[in-house]
């Protein structure tokens, strides 16, 4: 084991450019935890919200932005027993990925699945994870039900269309190009509605309404959702990129029996992302090993270059996910 490693910090609060390469002592394992020498690493929003000093790394987690990770057990703790050095992993991290090394919970990594790539296993474990706990676990879908996702050309966007499709459900997406509500509807969206030239409010109202919608946009389509919504329906917000202030009738949350509810993954306890995997272990990687559920690739990009794949990710001009080869 070397005594250091290439990474890449964030310099000061800012820009993509503030992501700056640096080298770092490499961590040691402690209890139940694991040491992953990376192979790719996943880049996402709290990535750069992070890195624009708006999302702050719970206690003890790594300063080093990276949520998730595919490579191969290097080290072991005290205490683990699911797994081996050499075993080949993806998993889902409190921090630190963007680097050669990163430690997580022996609980929160999964199996590379059969047939993917590392590059492709390194774009999974964070949509999954999401898309799982809010999707189904927390916003209740089940088959027969309309599902609309928000962002469906995003990379969890593209998770939550295949994995609200293999559950049966009627998917509905919104995306902002021809080519984006193509790709939405190849994934398994019954409808892709070009938020540039339709309402979704009123696609989803001609169709009775959306009994459960995700939606990382906030901030208008607040009022938006509620009125798309069915009565009993469910909206489950899992980010603001609009902002999370705004005027809200909730008399119609009253009178239409609707819920709102909402979550962040980062802060939950070990023991609740010890959960959502061993869902996915049952209900997901079966379906991704048989090909039913794929993660969509964007482009890759070198470690050293993690400042473009945060302007390409801020560009919103991405299908699917943005990952860092190692």
């Amino acid at each position: 084991m070397p005594d250091t490693m290439r990474a890449i910090e964030i310099s000061r609060p800012g820009g993509p450019e503030v992501l700056v390469p640096c080298t770092r002592p490499v961590p040691v394992p402690g209890s139940g935890q694991i040491l992953i020498a990376v192979d790719h690493a996943g880049v996402n929003r709290p990535d750069a919200l992070q890195r624009a000093g708006a999302y702050d790394p719970p206690p003890g987690a790594s300063d080093l932005p990276g949520l998730e990770a595919a490579g191969t057990v290097a080290a072991v703790g005290p205490d683990v027993t699911r797994w081996r050095v050499g075993d080949a992993v993806c998993a889902l991290l409190p921090g630190g990925g963007y680097a050669e090394f990163v430690l997580t919970h022996q609980d929160h990594a999964l199996p590379v699945p059969e047939g993917l790539t590392m590059a492709e296993a390194a774009a999974l474990c964070e949509t999954a994870y999401t898309v799982w706990s809010n999707v189904v676990m927390r916003g209740g879908l089940r088959g027969g039900e309309r599902f609309l996702v928000h962002g469906g050309s995003s990379g969890i966007g593209t998770t939550a269309i295949q994995i609200a499709a293999q559950l049966g459900a009627r998917v509905f997406a919104t995306a902002g190009s021809a080519e984006k509500c193509a790709a939405c509807e190849r994934l398994g969206a019954e409808r892709a509605i070009n938020y540039r030239e339709e309402d979704f409010v009123e696609v989803l109202r001609r169709e009775g309404g959306a009994d459960l919608i995700l939606d990382m946009v906030g901030g208008s389509y607040l009022p938006r959702n509620v009125r798309a919504l069915a009565d009993d329906g469910r909206l489950v917000q899992i980010a603001f990129l609009e902002g999370p202030k705004v005027e809200l009738n909730f008399a119609q949350v009253m009178v239409r029996r609707l819920t709102i509810t909402g979550s962040t993954l980062r802060p939950q306890s070990d023991a609740a992302k010890a959960r959502i995997a061993a869902e996915l272990a049952a209900h997901v990687w079966p379906l991704v090993a048989a090909g039913r559920v794929r993660p969509v690739m964007d482009r890759v990009f070198p470690l050293a270059e993690a400042a473009a794949a945060h302007a390409r990710m801020e560009s919103s001009a991405h299908i699917g996910k943005i990952v860092l080869k190692v």
